[in-house]
């Protein structure tokens, strides 16, 4: 089970269970793929209603590979994401959000 307060999502792929997380790491890696800018311009697209599947996609693959996925964006054309692309973009935002967030503020 992921750990929310650890920043961790759960996310299902082709019916196994991963744990994605927004590491440092990740985050630089999510941010070398950003087209255009930052990710504090990625936080206004998500807080805005106006993200992509393309940000979906970034956020995702870089939460997964924090959690030790050692696969890579063009391995997700291919795999069954659990709850289809409505819960991808429910998981991308709620990674988005654990990786700013500091547990128990309020």
């Amino acid at each position: 089970m992921a750990n929310p307060w650890a920043g961790e999502v759960e996310v299902w792929l082709d019916g196994r269970r991963h744990v994605a997380k927004l590491t440092l790491g990740a985050l630089a890696e999510l941010e070398a793929t950003l087209e255009p800018g930052s990710l504090i311009d990625l936080v206004e697209r998500f807080e805005g209603g106006r993200f992509s599947t393309r940000d979906v996609l970034a956020l995702l693959v870089a939460g997964l590979r924090g959690g030790g996925w050692q696969g890579s964006a063009e391995d997700m054309r291919t795999v069954e994401i659990g709850g289809g692309p409505v819960e991808a973009a429910r998981l991308a935002a709620q990674l988005l959000a654990r990786a700013f967030t500091v547990p128990g503020a309020p």
